[in-house]
């Protein structure tokens, strides 16, 4: 927590609960951390009432305490909420001095908020009323996941050629079935894999387990073939790179991107995320569930899966086996 230095304490007994208790990302901590910090500048702001030009980043915010906290308002944060869709800089390093964050970014800080009352009156009770507690988030614009069609995840797998091709087939069809994130791959270990699952470790450190389908399972079996020969830095990892190190997240951002070019799609619009999209997505198509694609795919919020249902809606490893990835035949 050094590097929390001008925080007031409070603060940092909250940021270090979310990463020793809750077990989040260094990621996400950074992020409630500056989110957090530039609400409570814009509160002394206010409640001192500075001149409104003062500039944000000079306000100190290691003095705030409880007394402080309990005499934010919910008509406060509506006018930090306003100032932020109206006032704020979106970026603050370029020329143009466009204002008000997009609505998502605000819904993001609003999220920072609403965890750091929740953790003021829910976890710690040191206040006893949460002024954001009912507060609704930002209205966001809906976007789809971007996706491959069954046809163009077939031409993407057909495509793998090239000294790494059996490593690199392995990782697109775990992608393409399995719909795990890009970190959790390389964090794989050989320890992970057992006859036809494989154990992630997903985001605060949760543990599940995901089922392979038959083709998928044949691809990891030949790859390990090759991956008991070689001997790696770290000899625990599943997969390993050309300087015998474990592969590294830029590196499997590297091969997705090449293989994607060399199948004729456009690298500029696919990545290793888009291909969970499509596992999710070719799932959903053939009639699992998306509470089994939640657990699938590790998320937390049964509403973040459910962006997927825009496709069609209808026991772990039912759902890897309906994915079509799972039955293809590429050397017919």
């Amino acid at each position: 927590m050094e590097r929390y230095f001008d925080c007031p304490l409070i603060l940092r007994e909250f940021l270090s609960y979310h990463e020793t208790i809750k077990g989040q990302s260094a990621r996400t901590i950074s992020e409630y951390y500056l989110d957090l910090r530039m609400f409570l500048r814009f509160m002394k702001l206010m409640k001192l009432e500075m001149p409104y030009d003062t500039d944000l980043e000079t306000i100190p915010i290691k003095d705030v305490d409880l007394k402080f906290l309990r005499s934010i308002t919910v008509t406060d944060i509506f006018d930090f909420l306003s100032y932020l869709a109206n006032d704020r800089i979106v970026n603050e390093d370029s020329f143009s001095e466009t204002k008000g964050i997009s609505s998502a970014s605000r819904a993001r800080k609003l999220s920072a908020i609403k965890s750091f009352y929740k953790y003021l009156t829910v976890r710690t009770k040191q206040l006893d009323s949460n002024p954001v507690e009912s507060m609704e988030y930002p209205k966001l614009r809906k976007s789809l996941p971007k996706y491959l069609t069954l046809e163009q995840s077939t031409a993407l797998l057909r495509s793998v050629d090239g000294p790494n091709k059996t490593r690199d087939f392995a990782i697109l069809m775990i992608f393409l079935n399995c719909g795990i994130r890009r970190s959790e791959l390389v964090n794989l270990n050989l320890s992970d894999v057992s006859e036809d699952r494989i154990r992630v470790i997903g985001k605060g450190n949760k543990e599940r387990i995901v089922y392979m389908g038959s083709s998928c399972k044949a691809a990891i079996d030949a790859y390990l073939i090759e991956r008991n020969q070689i001997v790696l830095s770290d000899n625990r990892a599943l997969f390993g790179s050309r300087d015998h190190n474990r592969i590294s997240v830029s590196a499997v951002h590297r091969l997705v991107k090449k293989h994607v070019l060399e199948a004729g799609l456009d690298p500029s619009k696919l990545s290793a995320h888009k291909l969970r999209h499509t596992a999710a997505t070719l799932m959903l198509q053939n009639g699992v569930d998306v509470k089994t694609v939640q657990e699938v795919l590790g998320h937390e919020n049964l509403n973040t899966t459910q962006i997927y249902t825009h496709i069609e809606n209808t026991e772990l490893k039912i759902a890897s086996e309906a994915n079509p990835i799972s039955k293809l035949k590429l050397d017919e």
